[in-house]
């Protein structure tokens, strides 16, 4: 298994401001709508909405929040979403992945595709950039759990494919149709973790100066701010002096 890597992810930033978290729980809100109007509306019995909850809880939705979203979908006034994903580049040639969930294609797409042009990107064709991402299940805990080799060990035995860890914590992959037994196991042997959810890995990067890296934060904010846009995944990546100076 590999060591801590230096790429790093927008979605993980710290210090959001309270209208962003508040449409952050809408989003969290909508995928578990989803999920419990696609399977069953017990977690329990549906891996997929068992995430969600995980996920939403990890980031402090209320609970009435979640058990709202989840009578939403068994009431049958819940809107039909689709889910779209959309791929192009940013600034700099950054590989930009948007993943959707909305209820009129047409409107979303004609939003995502001027969202880039209006920000130095270009939305590209399905595929275009996809194959620079890995679908892997992610698990991140607090560096107070343990220590790498404790934590390494842990996501052995539970199946795991990969652990980087560094001061900030520990960030263990697996493939992504494992995410729901893997959690499991590492919740039994570690607790409860931060994170659990499915992302788009890269597995190339492109390196950015301050310059590119406010061009681009310009652009994910944008395209974070439209609700019909569950989460944006980029590829980029840069020197801790740079990251220390947004």
């Amino acid at each position: 298994m590999a060591g801590h890597s230096k790429w790093a992810n927008i979605q993980h930033r710290k210090g959001r401001q309270d209208a962003a978290r508040s449409k952050l729980f809408s989003k969290l809100a909508k995928e578990i709508t989803v999920a419990a109007k696609m399977g069953d509306p017990d977690p329990d019995k549906n891996p997929r909405l068992r995430l969600a909850v995980k996920e939403a809880k990890s980031q402090s939705v209320p609970k009435d929040v979640i058990e709202r979203a989840i009578k939403k979908a068994t009431g049958g006034d819940a809107e039909n979403y689709d889910e779209i994903r959309y791929e192009g580049y940013g600034p700099n040639g950054v590989a930009v992945i948007v993943e959707a969930m909305t209820d009129n294609k047409n409107r979303t797409a004609s939003n995502v595709r001027s969202t880039f042009s209006k920000n130095g990107g270009n939305l590209g064709e399905t595929g275009s950039v996809g194959f620079m991402f890995d679908r892997k299940g992610e698990v991140t805990y607090p560096a107070s759990v343990g220590d790498a080799d404790t934590v390494m060990m842990a996501a052995i035995e539970a199946g795991a494919e990969d652990v980087e860890s560094s001061e900030d914590g520990h960030i263990i992959y697996c493939a992504d149709t494992d995410l729901n037994d893997v959690s499991n196991a590492l919740e039994a042997e570690l607790g409860e973790s931060e994170s659990t959810k499915l992302v788009w890995k890269p597995s190339t990067t492109t390196e950015l100066d301050l310059e590119g890296m406010q061009k681009l934060m310009k652009l994910v904010d944008a395209l974070e701010d439209d609700d019909d846009v569950q989460r944006v995944t980029t590829n980029f990546e840069a020197t801790d002096e740079v990251m220390a100076q947004l």
